[in-house]
């Protein structure tokens, strides 16, 4: 079967992309690690000792920047529905985020330490229709916004992946009312015509927490 005209023109992008080139080079599994990597530089974050909680983590590629750059003396821990190869250093919860049960166990395996940082690069599996996708989307981020807030120490740092449209302004607002400082950020990673951007939320504010 012929491939369309889209999928050919997603594929020479790829083939040709430097960050692909670059991801392989290092041994990284998706071009992604550089976004989290140019991120966490920019803002200070995922230090050597730090506890970490990565959502939405197949295929690893956030995990595998995040355990280098906390160190054996670190701590990450990768959740997601897909199976996740193991990656040294990275403790691998595997199931649905958005169930009870798997939040059960990702909050048993923390075993009531506070966190330093939260990641959640979550995308739900697209219907095609934009305003619902787009509402499943933000319903991801306000999750790990909950999360986040639960169990972060309070000068912790959150950084999510948001599409603007619908529910975005209020999701804004949300993050606002729970840390101190929030900043949006556009990595060099991320292509200039994909709508993702991230947000990074800095410090609690005094009483949001549990």
């Amino acid at each position: 079967m012929a491939r369309s005209k889209s999928s050919s023109a997603w594929l020479k992008r790829h083939v040709n992309d430097p960050y692909v080139h670059r991801a392989r080079a290092h041994g990284y599994r998706s071009r992604a690690a550089y976004k989290l990597i140019e991120i966490a530089d920019r803002d200070g974050f995922a230090r050597p000792g730090d506890a970490v909680v990565d959502l939405g983590a197949a295929p690893g590629g956030w995990a595998q920047a995040l355990a280098e750059r906390v160190g054996r003396s670190g701590r990450v821990m990768a959740v997601d529905l897909l199976e996740i190869a193991p990656i040294p250093g990275v403790t691998v919860v595997r199931g649905d985020f958005r169930e009870e049960t798997v939040l059960q166990r990702l909050e048993d395996a923390l075993d009531g330490r506070k966190l330093d940082l939260v990641v959640s690069d979550m995308a739900p599996n697209l219907s095609g229709v934009r305003a619902t996708d787009q509402a499943r989307s933000v319903h991801l981020c306000e999750l790990a916004l909950a999360f986040a807030k639960d169990h972060l120490k309070p000068r912790g740092a959150f950084l999510v992946k948001v599409f603007q449209g619908s529910g975005y302004p209020e999701f804004l607002a949300a993050m606002r009312a729970v840390f101190i400082a929030v900043a949006s950020r556009k990595p060099g990673a991320s292509r200039g015509d994909s709508k993702e951007m991230y947000l990074v939320g800095k410090g609690l504010k005094a009483g949001t927490g549990p």
